[in-house]
Protein backbone atom coordinates (compact mmCIF):
# COMPACT_ATOMS: atom_id res chain seq x y z
CA UNK A 1 0.00 0.00 0.00
CA UNK A 2 2.79 2.18 0.53
CA UNK A 3 4.22 2.05 -2.61
CA UNK A 4 0.65 2.25 -4.24
CA UNK A 5 0.21 5.41 -2.65
CA UNK A 6 3.67 6.86 -3.06
CA UNK A 7 3.28 5.73 -7.14
CA UNK A 8 0.16 7.90 -7.08
CA UNK A 9 1.61 10.51 -5.05
CA UNK A 10 4.46 11.11 -7.52
CA UNK A 11 2.63 10.17 -10.79
CA UNK A 12 0.12 13.23 -9.84
CA UNK A 13 2.49 15.73 -9.47
CA UNK A 14 3.90 14.62 -12.72
CA UNK A 15 1.43 15.04 -14.29
CA UNK A 16 0.66 18.04 -13.10
CA UNK A 17 3.91 19.26 -14.51
CA UNK A 18 3.41 18.05 -17.66
CA UNK A 19 0.30 20.43 -17.56
CA UNK A 20 2.12 23.13 -16.78
CA UNK A 21 4.81 22.45 -19.18
CA UNK A 22 1.71 22.02 -21.78
CA UNK A 23 0.77 25.70 -21.39
CA UNK A 24 4.21 26.87 -20.96
CA UNK A 25 4.91 27.47 -17.73
CA UNK A 26 8.35 26.04 -17.10
CA UNK A 27 8.72 27.25 -13.62
CA UNK A 28 6.10 26.07 -12.58
CA UNK A 29 7.24 22.16 -14.30
CA UNK A 30 10.49 23.20 -12.11
CA UNK A 31 9.28 23.70 -8.98
CA UNK A 32 6.62 20.99 -9.20
CA UNK A 33 9.45 18.25 -10.05
CA UNK A 34 11.27 19.42 -6.39
CA UNK A 35 8.47 18.80 -4.74
CA UNK A 36 8.16 15.33 -6.61
CA UNK A 37 11.80 14.76 -5.50
CA UNK A 38 11.02 15.80 -1.75
CA UNK A 39 9.28 12.68 -1.27
CA UNK A 40 12.67 11.15 -1.97
CA UNK A 41 14.15 12.82 1.08
CA UNK A 42 11.75 11.27 3.35
CA UNK A 43 11.75 14.24 5.70
CA UNK A 44 9.08 14.11 7.73
CA UNK A 45 7.40 17.62 6.98
CA UNK A 46 6.98 16.34 3.29
CA UNK A 47 3.23 15.02 3.67
CA UNK A 48 2.37 18.14 4.64
CA UNK A 49 3.87 19.72 1.87
CA UNK A 50 3.05 17.21 -0.80
CA UNK A 51 -0.32 16.29 0.20
CA UNK A 52 -1.46 19.37 -0.19
CA UNK A 53 0.25 19.63 -3.13
CA UNK A 54 -1.27 17.07 -4.87
CA UNK A 55 -4.68 17.80 -3.86
CA UNK A 56 -4.26 21.44 -5.37
CA UNK A 57 -3.07 19.81 -8.27
CA UNK A 58 -6.17 17.36 -8.65
CA UNK A 59 -8.15 20.60 -7.92
CA UNK A 60 -6.85 22.38 -10.77
CA UNK A 61 -7.30 18.97 -13.42
CA UNK A 62 -10.24 18.89 -12.24
CA UNK A 63 -11.81 22.80 -13.18
CA UNK A 64 -9.55 22.11 -16.55
CA UNK A 65 -11.73 19.42 -16.92
CA UNK A 66 -14.84 21.12 -16.31
CA UNK A 67 -13.89 23.32 -18.82
CA UNK A 68 -12.93 20.70 -21.12
CA UNK A 69 -16.16 19.18 -20.95
CA UNK A 70 -18.15 22.29 -21.19
CA UNK A 71 -16.97 23.36 -24.19
CA UNK A 72 -16.96 19.97 -26.01
CA UNK A 73 -20.56 19.62 -25.10
CA UNK A 74 -21.83 22.87 -26.27
CA UNK A 75 -20.11 22.17 -29.55
CA UNK A 76 -21.65 18.83 -29.43
CA UNK A 77 -18.25 16.97 -29.59
CA UNK A 78 -17.96 13.27 -27.69
CA UNK A 79 -16.88 13.98 -24.12
CA UNK A 80 -17.21 10.36 -22.66
CA UNK A 81 -13.80 9.64 -23.07
CA UNK A 82 -12.25 13.32 -22.42
CA UNK A 83 -14.17 12.50 -18.85
CA UNK A 84 -12.92 9.36 -18.09
CA UNK A 85 -9.12 10.36 -18.65
CA UNK A 86 -9.53 13.67 -16.72
CA UNK A 87 -11.31 11.81 -13.93
CA UNK A 88 -9.07 9.19 -13.62
CA UNK A 89 -6.17 11.89 -13.44
CA UNK A 90 -7.74 14.13 -10.87
CA UNK A 91 -8.37 10.61 -9.23
CA UNK A 92 -4.84 9.79 -9.21
CA UNK A 93 -3.89 13.20 -7.39
CA UNK A 94 -6.48 12.79 -5.11
CA UNK A 95 -5.20 9.36 -4.05
CA UNK A 96 -1.57 10.71 -3.55
CA UNK A 97 -2.78 13.48 -1.76
CA UNK A 98 -4.70 11.38 0.37
CA UNK A 99 -2.23 9.15 1.17
CA UNK A 100 0.04 11.57 2.46
CA UNK A 101 -2.43 12.16 5.41
CA UNK A 102 -2.48 8.40 6.22
CA UNK A 103 -0.56 6.27 8.78
CA UNK A 104 1.76 4.77 6.58
CA UNK A 105 2.45 8.00 5.37
CA UNK A 106 4.04 8.54 8.65
CA UNK A 107 5.83 5.25 8.60
CA UNK A 108 7.47 5.85 5.88
CA UNK A 109 8.63 9.72 5.88
CA UNK A 110 10.74 9.26 9.15
CA UNK A 111 13.52 12.06 8.83
CA UNK A 112 14.27 15.06 10.51
CA UNK A 113 13.04 17.08 13.64
CA UNK A 114 9.85 16.09 15.43
CA UNK A 115 8.26 19.26 14.17
CA UNK A 116 6.45 18.64 10.85
CA UNK A 117 3.35 20.49 11.17
CA UNK A 118 5.17 23.63 12.00
CA UNK A 119 8.03 23.02 9.51
CA UNK A 120 4.71 22.33 6.61
CA UNK A 121 3.37 25.67 8.52
CA UNK A 122 6.59 27.59 7.30
CA UNK A 123 6.25 26.79 3.86
CA UNK A 124 2.69 27.39 2.97
CA UNK A 125 2.99 30.79 4.75
CA UNK A 126 6.58 31.59 2.83
CA UNK A 127 4.77 30.53 -0.50
CA UNK A 128 1.35 31.81 0.03
CA UNK A 129 2.65 35.29 0.68
CA UNK A 130 5.47 35.30 -2.06
CA UNK A 131 2.95 34.18 -4.22
CA UNK A 132 0.34 37.24 -3.37
CA UNK A 133 3.04 39.50 -3.59
CA UNK A 134 4.20 38.02 -7.10
CA UNK A 135 0.79 38.25 -8.45
CA UNK A 136 -0.39 42.09 -6.66
CA UNK A 137 2.64 43.64 -7.69
CA UNK A 138 2.81 46.16 -10.64
CA UNK A 139 6.29 44.53 -11.65
CA UNK A 140 8.76 41.43 -11.06
CA UNK A 141 9.05 41.46 -7.68
CA UNK A 142 11.52 38.16 -7.44
CA UNK A 143 15.02 38.14 -9.22
CA UNK A 144 14.17 34.77 -10.64
CA UNK A 145 11.37 36.27 -12.60
CA UNK A 146 13.51 39.33 -13.58
CA UNK A 147 15.93 37.32 -14.91
CA UNK A 148 14.25 34.12 -16.23
CA UNK A 149 10.52 35.61 -16.45
CA UNK A 150 8.03 32.86 -15.50
CA UNK A 151 10.87 31.69 -13.19
CA UNK A 152 9.46 33.00 -10.09
CA UNK A 153 7.49 30.00 -9.40
CA UNK A 154 10.57 27.88 -8.78
CA UNK A 155 12.46 30.49 -6.34
CA UNK A 156 8.90 30.54 -4.48
CA UNK A 157 9.67 26.35 -3.80
CA UNK A 158 13.10 26.55 -2.79
CA UNK A 159 12.05 29.40 -0.52
CA UNK A 160 9.32 27.69 0.93
CA UNK A 161 11.90 24.66 1.08
CA UNK A 162 14.23 26.92 2.84
CA UNK A 163 12.04 27.95 5.58
CA UNK A 164 10.65 24.57 6.54
CA UNK A 165 14.25 23.91 6.95
CA UNK A 166 15.23 26.40 9.00
CA UNK A 167 12.19 26.46 11.21
CA UNK A 168 13.02 22.71 11.99
CA UNK A 169 16.66 23.79 13.13
CA UNK A 170 15.21 26.39 14.79
CA UNK A 171 12.91 24.56 16.89
CA UNK A 172 15.13 21.32 17.35
CA UNK A 173 18.04 23.39 18.62
CA UNK A 174 18.36 23.65 22.72
CA UNK A 175 19.91 26.78 21.93
CA UNK A 176 18.87 28.98 19.10
CA UNK A 177 21.22 32.81 18.94
CA UNK A 178 24.16 31.25 16.94
CA UNK A 179 21.60 29.49 14.18
CA UNK A 180 19.39 32.89 14.52
CA UNK A 181 22.47 35.19 14.18
CA UNK A 182 23.73 33.49 10.87
CA UNK A 183 20.48 33.59 9.21
CA UNK A 184 20.32 37.02 9.84
CA UNK A 185 23.96 37.58 8.61
CA UNK A 186 23.04 35.76 5.42
CA UNK A 187 19.67 38.24 4.70
CA UNK A 188 22.07 41.62 5.74
CA UNK A 189 24.27 40.15 3.20
CA UNK A 190 22.27 38.89 0.56
CA UNK A 191 20.40 42.66 0.86
CA UNK A 192 23.63 44.59 0.42
CA UNK A 193 24.96 42.60 -2.02
CA UNK A 194 22.33 43.27 -4.17
CA UNK A 195 22.49 46.88 -3.18
CA UNK A 196 26.03 46.73 -4.28
CA UNK A 197 24.94 45.77 -7.66
CA UNK A 198 23.13 48.32 -8.02
CA UNK A 199 25.21 50.95 -7.19
CA UNK A 200 27.81 49.42 -9.84
CA UNK A 201 24.84 50.23 -12.46
CA UNK A 202 22.80 46.41 -12.38
CA UNK A 203 19.79 48.44 -11.62
CA UNK A 204 17.92 44.87 -12.41
CA UNK A 205 18.99 44.05 -8.35
CA UNK A 206 16.97 47.42 -7.18
CA UNK A 207 13.48 46.69 -6.18
CA UNK A 208 12.08 49.85 -8.17
CA UNK A 209 15.46 51.55 -9.67
CA UNK A 210 14.85 54.03 -7.59
CA UNK A 211 17.78 53.78 -4.58
CA UNK A 212 17.26 54.86 -1.37
CA UNK A 213 19.53 54.87 1.46
CA UNK A 214 19.35 51.82 3.83
CA UNK A 215 19.24 53.87 6.80
CA UNK A 216 16.13 52.26 9.51
CA UNK A 217 15.58 55.61 10.87
CA UNK A 218 14.24 56.95 7.62
CA UNK A 219 11.49 54.58 7.74
CA UNK A 220 9.91 57.05 10.24
CA UNK A 221 11.73 60.03 9.15
CA UNK A 222 11.72 59.49 4.95
CA UNK A 223 8.22 60.00 4.64
CA UNK A 224 8.10 63.25 6.88
CA UNK A 225 10.70 64.76 4.38
CA UNK A 226 8.88 63.77 1.34
CA UNK A 227 5.44 64.12 2.21
CA UNK A 228 4.82 60.39 0.69
CA UNK A 229 6.38 57.06 0.32
CA UNK A 230 4.70 55.00 3.07
CA UNK A 231 5.85 51.53 1.60
CA UNK A 232 8.08 50.78 4.64
CA UNK A 233 6.49 52.36 7.42
CA UNK A 234 3.38 50.19 6.54
CA UNK A 235 5.54 47.17 5.96
CA UNK A 236 7.32 47.69 9.14
CA UNK A 237 4.07 48.36 10.94
CA UNK A 238 2.48 44.89 9.45
CA UNK A 239 5.91 43.14 10.84
CA UNK A 240 5.33 44.29 14.39
CA UNK A 241 1.61 43.07 14.54
CA UNK A 242 2.92 39.81 13.29
CA UNK A 243 5.82 39.03 15.69
CA UNK A 244 6.05 42.42 17.98
CA UNK A 245 9.48 43.74 17.92
CA UNK A 246 11.25 40.95 16.16
CA UNK A 247 11.85 42.96 13.28
CA UNK A 248 15.00 43.98 15.51
CA UNK A 249 16.34 40.66 16.01
CA UNK A 250 15.37 38.40 13.15
CA UNK A 251 14.64 41.24 9.75
CA UNK A 252 16.56 44.40 9.90
CA UNK A 253 19.19 44.58 7.44
CA UNK A 254 21.55 46.49 9.36
CA UNK A 255 20.65 44.92 13.24
CA UNK A 256 22.83 42.19 12.08
CA UNK A 257 26.20 44.01 11.38
CA UNK A 258 25.29 44.93 15.52
CA UNK A 259 24.95 42.01 16.44
CA UNK A 260 28.18 40.93 14.55
CA UNK A 261 30.14 43.42 16.45
CA UNK A 262 28.88 42.81 19.99
CA UNK A 263 29.34 38.95 19.68
CA UNK A 264 32.95 39.22 17.73
CA UNK A 265 33.95 42.14 20.47
CA UNK A 266 32.75 39.91 23.67
CA UNK A 267 31.56 36.55 24.08
CA UNK A 268 29.40 37.90 27.11
CA UNK A 269 28.13 41.35 27.32
CA UNK A 270 29.07 43.37 30.10
CA UNK A 271 26.72 45.31 32.59
CA UNK A 272 25.61 48.75 31.12
CA UNK A 273 22.89 51.08 32.71
CA UNK A 274 19.20 49.98 32.71
CA UNK A 275 18.58 53.33 31.10
CA UNK A 276 21.04 53.28 28.12
CA UNK A 277 17.96 52.33 25.28
CA UNK A 278 16.32 55.13 26.41
CA UNK A 279 18.75 57.48 24.33
CA UNK A 280 16.77 56.34 21.64
CA UNK A 281 13.98 58.59 22.61
CA UNK A 282 16.30 61.59 21.66
CA UNK A 283 17.35 60.19 18.59
CA UNK A 284 13.97 59.78 17.91
CA UNK A 285 13.33 63.15 18.16
CA UNK A 286 16.87 64.10 15.99
CA UNK A 287 15.07 62.04 13.24
CA UNK A 288 11.58 62.74 13.22
CA UNK A 289 12.65 66.92 14.14
CA UNK A 290 15.26 66.45 11.60
CA UNK A 291 13.27 65.65 8.89
CA UNK A 292 10.20 67.62 9.44
CA UNK A 293 12.67 71.16 9.86
CA UNK A 294 14.71 70.27 6.53
CA UNK A 295 10.98 69.49 4.88
CA UNK A 296 9.82 73.34 6.42
CA UNK A 297 13.14 74.76 5.44
CA UNK A 298 13.20 73.53 1.79
CA UNK A 299 16.32 71.71 2.12
CA UNK A 300 17.22 70.34 -1.51
CA UNK A 301 16.56 66.13 -1.21
CA UNK A 302 20.66 66.09 -2.24
CA UNK A 303 21.25 68.17 1.39
CA UNK A 304 18.93 65.58 3.22
CA UNK A 305 19.94 62.46 1.89
CA UNK A 306 24.25 63.68 3.11
CA UNK A 307 22.20 64.37 6.64
CA UNK A 308 20.47 60.47 6.78
CA UNK A 309 23.79 59.20 5.74
CA UNK A 310 25.68 60.97 8.50
CA UNK A 311 23.32 59.93 10.92
CA UNK A 312 23.55 56.25 9.14
CA UNK A 313 27.67 56.97 9.49
CA UNK A 314 27.76 57.50 13.09
CA UNK A 315 25.19 54.27 13.89
CA UNK A 316 28.41 52.04 12.49
CA UNK A 317 30.74 53.74 14.05
CA UNK A 318 28.81 52.99 17.22
CA UNK A 319 28.62 49.22 16.44
CA UNK A 320 32.16 49.37 15.79
CA UNK A 321 33.11 50.80 18.76
CA UNK A 322 30.79 50.85 21.48
CA UNK A 323 29.08 47.48 20.38
CA UNK A 324 32.40 45.68 19.93
CA UNK A 325 33.66 47.03 23.22
CA UNK A 326 30.71 46.08 25.41
CA UNK A 327 29.31 42.83 23.72
CA UNK A 328 25.93 44.75 24.27
CA UNK A 329 24.22 45.69 20.34
CA UNK A 330 24.67 49.42 21.44
CA UNK A 331 23.45 50.56 18.46
CA UNK A 332 20.06 48.93 18.71
CA UNK A 333 19.11 49.87 22.01
CA UNK A 334 20.33 53.41 22.38
CA UNK A 335 21.03 54.55 19.03
CA UNK A 336 18.20 53.26 16.22
CA UNK A 337 14.84 55.27 16.91
CA UNK A 338 13.13 52.49 14.77
CA UNK A 339 14.14 49.82 17.53
CA UNK A 340 12.33 51.83 20.37
CA UNK A 341 9.52 52.34 17.91
CA UNK A 342 9.36 48.72 17.51
CA UNK A 343 9.91 47.62 21.32
CA UNK A 344 6.66 50.28 21.87
CA UNK A 345 4.16 49.42 19.03
CA UNK A 346 5.58 45.89 19.16
CA UNK A 347 3.12 45.70 22.60
CA UNK A 348 0.20 45.78 20.18
CA UNK A 349 0.96 42.30 19.57
CA UNK A 350 0.03 39.16 21.88
CA UNK A 351 3.42 37.60 21.80
CA UNK A 352 5.76 37.99 25.10
CA UNK A 353 8.55 36.65 26.71
CA UNK A 354 8.07 36.07 30.77
CA UNK A 355 10.30 34.83 33.67
CA UNK A 356 8.08 31.60 35.04
CA UNK A 357 7.91 31.12 39.01
CA UNK A 358 10.92 30.01 40.75
CA UNK A 359 13.63 32.19 38.82
CA UNK A 360 16.57 32.26 41.18
CA UNK A 361 17.91 35.01 39.49
CA UNK A 362 21.74 33.34 38.22
CA UNK A 363 22.42 35.45 35.23
CA UNK A 364 22.86 33.03 32.50
CA UNK A 365 19.93 34.55 30.99
CA UNK A 366 21.44 38.08 31.14
CA UNK A 367 25.01 36.75 29.66
CA UNK A 368 23.02 35.79 26.54
CA UNK A 369 21.44 38.51 25.99
CA UNK A 370 22.67 41.25 23.57
CA UNK A 371 19.62 43.73 23.84
CA UNK A 372 20.11 44.91 27.71
CA UNK A 373 16.72 43.17 28.40
CA UNK A 374 17.14 41.22 31.87
CA UNK A 375 18.67 42.68 34.25
CA UNK A 376 18.28 41.34 37.79
CA UNK A 377 15.17 43.98 38.29
CA UNK A 378 13.73 42.46 35.12
CA UNK A 379 14.02 39.38 36.59
CA UNK A 380 12.36 39.98 39.87
CA UNK A 381 9.73 41.89 37.67
CA UNK A 382 9.70 38.71 35.98
CA UNK A 383 9.23 40.10 32.37
CA UNK A 384 12.60 41.71 30.11
CA UNK A 385 12.86 45.03 30.28
CA UNK A 386 11.90 47.51 27.42
CA UNK A 387 14.78 46.77 25.21
CA UNK A 388 13.63 43.08 24.63
CA UNK A 389 12.94 41.89 20.81
CA UNK A 390 12.07 38.70 21.12
CA UNK A 391 14.72 37.40 19.84
CA UNK A 392 15.07 33.77 21.95
CA UNK A 393 18.48 33.20 22.80
CA UNK A 394 17.85 33.87 26.08
CA UNK A 395 15.45 30.71 26.53
CA UNK A 396 18.27 27.86 25.74
CA UNK A 397 20.39 30.36 28.66
CA UNK A 398 18.14 29.59 31.31
CA UNK A 399 19.21 25.80 32.93
CA UNK A 400 15.69 25.41 35.01
CA UNK A 401 13.22 26.44 31.86
CA UNK A 402 11.68 29.18 33.71
CA UNK A 403 12.00 31.83 30.70
CA UNK A 404 9.55 31.20 27.84
CA UNK A 405 7.36 32.81 25.31
CA UNK A 406 3.56 33.81 25.59
CA UNK A 407 1.12 33.88 23.10
CA UNK A 408 -2.57 33.86 24.40
CA UNK A 409 -4.02 30.36 24.46
CA UNK A 410 -1.13 28.46 23.82
CA UNK A 411 1.21 26.35 26.41
CA UNK A 412 5.27 27.82 26.32
CA UNK A 413 6.50 25.36 24.27
CA UNK A 414 3.25 25.59 22.07
CA UNK A 415 4.34 29.30 21.68
CA UNK A 416 7.52 29.04 21.40
CA UNK A 417 6.91 26.72 18.38
CA UNK A 418 4.43 28.92 16.82
CA UNK A 419 6.96 32.32 16.82
CA UNK A 420 10.03 30.44 15.67
CA UNK A 421 7.34 28.95 12.32
CA UNK A 422 5.65 32.74 11.69
CA UNK A 423 9.41 33.95 11.96
CA UNK A 424 11.46 31.96 10.16
CA UNK A 425 8.66 32.37 6.98
CA UNK A 426 8.49 36.20 7.49
CA UNK A 427 12.70 35.78 6.72
CA UNK A 428 12.50 33.52 4.01
CA UNK A 429 9.77 35.95 2.70
CA UNK A 430 12.34 38.84 3.02
CA UNK A 431 14.62 36.99 1.37
CA UNK A 432 12.96 36.68 -1.54
CA UNK A 433 11.91 40.53 -2.14
CA UNK A 434 15.76 41.74 -0.35
CA UNK A 435 16.31 44.88 -2.08
CA UNK A 436 16.09 48.23 -1.95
Amino acid sequence: MTATGLAALVLGLLLYAAHALRLGETGLVAAVLVLAGLAAARRRFAPYVLGPAALLAGLAFATAARDMLAFRLAAGLPYLRLGAIMAAVVGVCLAGGMFCFSHRAKVFFDRGPQTPVAQATAFWLTVGLLALARAKVSFPVLLADRFLPGWGTLEIALLGLYAAWLSGRMLAAPRTGSIRSRYWALFSLIFFAQLGLGLAGATTFLMTGALHLPVPALIAAGPIYRGGGYFMPILYLSTLLLVGPGWCSHLCYIGAADDACARLGRKTPRRLSRRLPLWRAATLGLAVGGAAGLRLAGVSTETAALAAAGFGLVGLGVMATFSRRSGVMVHCTAWCPIGLVGNVLGKVSPWRIRVGEGCDGCGRCFRACRYLALSPEDLARGRPGLSCTLCGDCLGACPSDRLGYRFPGLSPRAARAAYFTLVTALHAVFLGVARI
